[in-house]
């Protein structure tokens, strides 16, 4: 299809229509400055001269720039209007969108499900920390770069923190299939309306149809409001039932029965997944092997300090291989916030303890001293080692690092010792002792209350 070549700025040539949306159409297309592949949104000619729908699309500019930087968040470039027809300029992704893949292939390997639910969960997480609402959370709004990670784009109905225009009670905005029920009532959106639609994505990624699909939109939107959550172990024959309680608490009527976030979700369908499995959560430790001279080179001191924090949500989902569990940790690989460590896949083996399919959780003990062994090594260096290990899984063996590394840390302060203490009570959360990874952890927030990453492991070592 021949398109006009001056319907966008000189500066974005050759456009090409991938997309025609509700309120406009978008354009790939190159930036002859730049020399790179942008997506450019175009409002419809016809709503151009509508002073309230331009409003909404500088809205969705705005919101969406706020946002841009955030990991698996659409990056915007540029917002403007040519010809009196507003543009915004994105990031280019050329993987197409998880509506596509889910057409095509029905329902998705669990593994690669709960990677890019982690990721989605991520950047609404994000979303919402800046005050943003998406609004209409659906697999068509999360597009996969060349990479395979996913990016939440169109910000379109999304409400900001004074944009009051969009949560007008008993307007109702978003796309049935994934529609809250306070959205569905005409209330207003909030973070636990993005959860739950998220939640259905899942629902629809794991088993290949949404929870209460029906051919009617009116039927469908209501079921939101008014129907049980079905059992996605029903719907889907080799899904586990354990995933059923969890989908009930995310799909939960009432907003304030769901998941507090995002990312709590998808780490509780891991651990059910988990207890699925019939794995247990204990990990003996081992004792540090004897580094190496070679492991003493400067190479392994690094500077950096961008990667010490481990991704709570990168919870064990476990698979059994004859008579024992490979656990794979999958996690935010593409995170570009700061201190946060992305965790590739990993495969740890751990024992399977009987048929029973319970999680079994040692009673807590008391931690034990750091190794005495001598080491040359500082207190960063030993937490760069044990963080090594961590990401590879080996908990065992990072233990008597980070032990070391914190009790040479003690009264240094931010960032060195609140790494330590984070990836040492982390480890111990992983290894299942919960109530010893507690000081740690409220140590790690004392000396870094602006992340997270250290109250969220808390919370979980708390209930574990």
């Amino acid at each position: 299809m021949a398109v006009d070549t001056d319907i966008l700025p000189p500066r974005y040539r050759s456009p090409k229509r991938i997309a025609l949306g509700g309120m406009g159409e978008v354009y790939r297309a190159t930036d002859s400055v730049l020399g790179r592949a942008v997506a450019v949104k175009l409002l419809g000619e016809r709503y151009s001269r509508d002073e309230a729908i331009r409003g909404r699309f500088t809205r969705e500019a705005l919101a969406a720039a706020r946002l841009s930087g955030e990991p698996h968040i659409v990056t915007v470039f540029d917002v403007g209007e040519h010809a009196e027809r507003p543009f915004i300029v994105m990031e280019y992704l050329g993987g197409g969108s998880l509506e596509e893949r889910i057409e095509r292939d029905g329902a998705q390997q669990v593994g690669q499900a709960l990677e890019w639910l982690e990721q989605a969960g991520a950047a609404l997480d994000a979303a919402h920390r800046h005050g943003v609402v998406h609004r209409d959370v659906k697999p068509a709004n999360l597009m996969l770069d060349r990479n395979g990670s996913v990016h939440v784009v169109d910000f379109g109905i999304a409400s900001a923190a004074g944009t009051d225009a969009l949560t007008m009670t008993g307007t109702v905005l978003g796309t049935a299939g994934y529609l809250s029920p306070e959205q569905a009532q005409g209330e207003k959106a909030t973070p636990a309306s993005d959860r739950y639609s998220l939640a259905i994505v899942a629902f629809e990624l794991l088993s290949g149809r949404r929870p209460f699909e029906n051919d009617s939109i009116t039927a469908e939107a209501a079921a939101h409001v008014n129907a049980p959550v079905p059992s996605i172990a029903q719907i889907c024959e080799g899904l586990p039932a354990e995933l059923d309680a969890v989908f009930r608490q995310a799909l939960a009527k009432d907003p304030a029965e769901r998941f507090e976030t995002a990312s709590e979700f998808v780490a509780a369908l891991r651990a059910a997944l988990a207890v699925a499995a019939g794995a247990t959560r204990t990990f003996r430790p081992t004792a540090a092997p004897t580094p190496p001279v070679s492991v003493l080179t400067p190479v392994r001191r690094r500077r950096a300090r961008r990667s010490r924090w481990p991704v709570l949500a990168a919870l064990l989902a476990l698979a059994a291989v004859g008579g024992a569990i490979a656990a794979i940790v999958l996690a935010n690989g593409n995170n570009k916030s700061k201190g946060a460590a992305p965790f590739k896949p990993r495969t740890v083996t751990v024992t399977r303890q009987g048929s029973t399919g319970r999680t079994t959780t040692p009673p807590p003990t008391t931690a034990p001293p750091p190794s005495t062994a001598p080491t040359s090594l500082s207190g960063s260096a030993l937490n760069d080692e044990g963080y090594s290990k961590l990401q590879a899984g080996d908990y065992g063996g990072a233990l008597p690092l980070l032990q070391q590394a914190v009790a040479k840390l003690s009264g240094v302060g931010y960032p060195d010792e609140a790494y330590a203490n984070y990836n040492l009570g982390y480890t111990l959360l992983q290894l299942g002792r919960c109530n010893e990874a507690v000081p740690y952890l409220e140590k790690a927030q004392r000396l870094e209350p602006q992340r997270h990453e250290p109250k969220d492991a808390l919370k979980r070592a708390k209930h574990c």
